[in-house]
């Protein structure tokens, strides 16, 4: 019976060996969806969220560093510079949106009481030029008055040198120009010594139409709406403020607006008007200004943001451009280039910061090298090939 025990012995350490290389192996073949690094199997198959093909990783490296070869560098674009004290100007970023300029809007309302006959626009959207035809409207009352003008026309004839046939001729025309009619239609109405009760009436300058109130056949009174235009030429920029933050922003300053996808185009815009009470629900007030769209590639309802200058100057930091920190739920890191091809995340604090530059004001000393551009690019990698975090037991330094 003694004799069975080394045995059994030897065949549990070949168990134990079996499972321990076992172990290792799946280590070796652990694998992960690239878009949703949550997702990790012991086997190749494919991604209950999403249904890619996973990939291979190393679930329990706890190697820090990244490799990245030479050319894999070239075409990610990373770059790097040697962090150093630089002046430092601070902004405050204010998030905002492009709206609607009032100023630029039209509205289009019934000069004298008629039916619609003809409507020349029926769809909301549509853009309109200035002079183009937007509806008819049938009117006898306006037929009443181009046959008193084409009488005073006649009673002037007979009596040219009479004061009073002139002054009721003016008054018969001032009347029709003053209910939308336009001087070619008068002469027209001289020219052909007919009344007609059908009038055209022309937009009175360039917009998208925004809103239509009437329908063909419907009858309005005068100075009923009956359609809206909106001009895109000029927005205004809203931008959100705590009050606290409102302290140190004034009417009639300068402020940078982007509008994100046209960074390269930056517009400086005053600070027309600062709503004296809080927004309706939010503990946010609200600044406002304009800025020109003269090509009209804006929309109103588009993102903007606001940098407030601060009055804050400093004049040796540690800076690094914006793009070169990550932030996420974890924290703020930036990646270290260590040696030709290995790459290092670390972990940083920030402080003041504007649209191009952001403080360090722990974690980093002057004379690393930090990427800057391609960060992200290396964030994802590690997090696809890692599957954590790669700031995740990385303490402030």
């Amino acid at each position: 019976m003694i004799a069975l025990v080394p045995s059994i012995f030897v065949a549990a350490c070949k168990s134990e060996v079996k499972e321990t290389k076992a172990g290792v192996t799946a280590k070796q073949q652990t694998y992960t969806c690239p878009m949703h690094p949550q997702v990790i199997k012991e086997e190749m198959g494919t991604c209950p969220i999403c249904g890619m093909d996973l990939v291979p990783f190393e679930k329990n490296s706890n190697d820090k560093a990244l490799k990245v070869d030479e050319k894999r560098q070239l075409l990610a674009n990373i770059s790097t510079l040697i962090i150093g004290a630089n002046s430092l100007s601070g902004t405050k970023q204010l998030n905002g949106r492009l709206t609607i300029d009032p100023e630029q809007s039209s509205y289009i309302s019934s000069r004298i009481a008629g039916r619609i006959e003809q409507l020349y626009v029926r769809e909301t959207g549509v853009r309109v030029k200035k002079g183009q035809p937007l509806y008819q409207l049938y009117s006898e009352q306006l037929a009443a008055l181009q046959q008193e003008y084409l009488m005073a026309v006649a009673q002037q004839k007979q009596f040219p040198g009479d004061k009073i046939e002139q002054q009721l001729l003016e008054s018969a025309k001032q009347k029709l120009l003053l209910y939308g009619q336009s001087p070619g239609q008068l002469h027209a109405l001289l020219t052909s010594q007919k009344k007609n009760p059908y009038v055209t009436f022309f937009a009175p300058q360039g917009g998208l139409v925004a809103e239509i109130s009437v329908t063909p056949g419907q009858y309005v009174a005068e100075g009923g709406p009956i359609m809206r235009l909106e001009g895109y030429g000029e927005l205004w920029v809203e931008a959100d403020v705590y009050p606290n933050e409102a302290g140190s922003i004034k009417e009639g300053q300068k402020v940078k607006v982007l509008i994100p996808g046209w960074e390269d185009q930056p517009q400086e815009m005053t600070i027309d008007f600062i709503t004296p009470a809080l927004l309706s629900g939010t503990q946010l007030t609200q600044i406002r200004g304009s800025i020109p769209n003269p090509n009209q590639q804006w929309q109103p309802g588009a993102q903007a943001n606001v940098f407030v200058p601060t009055g804050n100057q400093k004049s040796s930091a540690l800076t690094l451009p914006v793009d070169a920190v990550i932030r996420d739920g974890k924290g703020m890191h930036v990646w270290l280039k260590k040696g030709k091809d290995s790459f290092e995340p670390k972990r940083v604090t920030t402080g003041q910061e504007n649209d191009n530059q952001v403080e360090i004001t722990a974690g980093l000393s002057g004379g690393e090298q930090v990427v800057v551009t391609g960060a992200y690019l290396l964030y994802s990698e590690y997090i696809l090939k890692k599957g954590k975090n790669p700031i995740e037991g990385l303490k402030l330094n």
